[in-house]
């Protein structure tokens, strides 16, 4: 359950980065109330995993989720450039995230 928390927090990650976009520094209403909801809706989760997972993997595997998610959203919604490097480095992410939720021992 733990593990799950990790991974719906990493999805919110990508949220709020999205949403800190669409902000435009925050000038914009809705896309700055929706970066606040989703960074403690994010924040939040990753404190509740922690209870029951060492930091070090947790913390590797949001980030990981939040950084692969905010590049694949960019690519596809938002018009940022796409490489074959660029896919092939999220790939690796992915995979690195996936070695650490393995590798990650619960209390």
């Amino acid at each position: 359950m733990a593990w799950l928390l990790v991974v719906v927090a990493g999805l919110l990650e990508t949220g709020f980065a999205v949403c800190l976009k669409l902000s435009h520094g925050f000038t914009r209403l809705w896309p700055t109330i929706a970066f606040a909801a989703f960074a403690l809706g994010s924040f939040g989760l990753l404190t509740l995993s922690l209870r029951k997972l060492d930091v070090g993997p947790a913390y590797a595997v949001w980030t990981g989720i939040g950084a692969a998610g905010t590049a694949v959203y960019g690519m596809a919604f938002l018009g940022d450039l796409v490489s074959t490097l660029k896919l092939v480095s999220i790939a690796f992410v992915i995979v690195g995230v996936i070695g650490l939720q393995l590798s990650g021992s619960a209390h």
